[in-house]
């Protein structure tokens, strides 16, 4: 997969992209991710891609000219699947979402900022609006980093154990369950003994019932009404 971000800001997006399991699967090639400044698109010498906006609201607006010069640079190389603008009315993010991305070849991402990107930016250019979050942020480049995150780390590859992401909280529309590790008792903290039992069949359905009370108790908004199975413990 190959995913391009077009920013005001390429600096803070550095950090977030250059470390952990994005920076091995980088490493590995199962992803290709370039971060490209929207300034070297301006179309005057002081790199300005951003302008007053008419009917005089208050704020700045990312210019048309610079963003529709950068996006045609790409397209010009490679078809994308996806032209994505992130943006606080999009649609709102979630793992089903990144399961979707995920199936895709090659993806941009042009991150929001200021008081947004004028409109034909969106009317005509962009292919979806993604949302992370009901609230406002500076900019859309975390924005950004939270979509590629969540998708890289489900491309095969990517996570050593690939079968860990699929037991990820969200992938089936439920919280995860609780997880525990060595020591067994700790302090009289005791790890529920059914996990101890070896018995694969009573903690898959241990689990999944622990995943449907968390999500029920927490996330009540995700609660489909599954019923609880039975786990075989009194």
């Amino acid at each position: 997969m190959r995913i391009d971000i077009i920013t005001v800001l390429p600096h803070l997006l550095k950090g977030p992209l250059d470390h952990s399991i994005i920076k091995r699967a980088r490493e590995k090639g199962v992803v290709k991710i370039y971060i490209h400044d929207l300034r070297d698109f301006s179309i005057d010498k002081h790199r300005r891609v951003d302008d007053y906006a008419f009917g005089g609201d208050a704020g700045m607006v990312m210019q048309i000219e610079p963003i529709e010069r950068a996006i045609s640079h790409l397209t010009a190389a490679r078809e994308y699947d996806e032209i994505i603008y992130t943006s606080p009315d999009g649609i709102r993010f979630n793992q089903q979402e990144a399961n979707r991305l995920v199936l895709l070849h090659n993806m941009i991402i042009l991150c929001g900022h200021y008081k947004g990107v004028d409109q034909r930016v969106r009317d005509h250019l962009v292919t979806r609006e993604i949302s992370i979050g009901d609230y406002v942020m500076t900019g859309g480049e975390l924005a950004a980093a939270v979509i590629t995150d969540s998708v890289t780390r489900l491309l095969p590859g990517a996570i050593s154990d690939e079968t860990s992401a699929l037991t990820d909280s969200f992938q089936d529309g439920l919280l995860a369950p609780p997880v525990y590790t060595r020591p067994a008792d700790y302090k009289g903290w005791k790890v529920p003994e059914i996990l101890l039992s070896g018995h694969a069949a009573k903690i898959a359905a241990w689990k999944h019932e622990q995943s449907l009370i968390r999500t029920r108790s927490l996330r009540p908004d995700l609660d489909k009404g599954d019923e609880a199975p039975e786990t075989g413990e009194d």
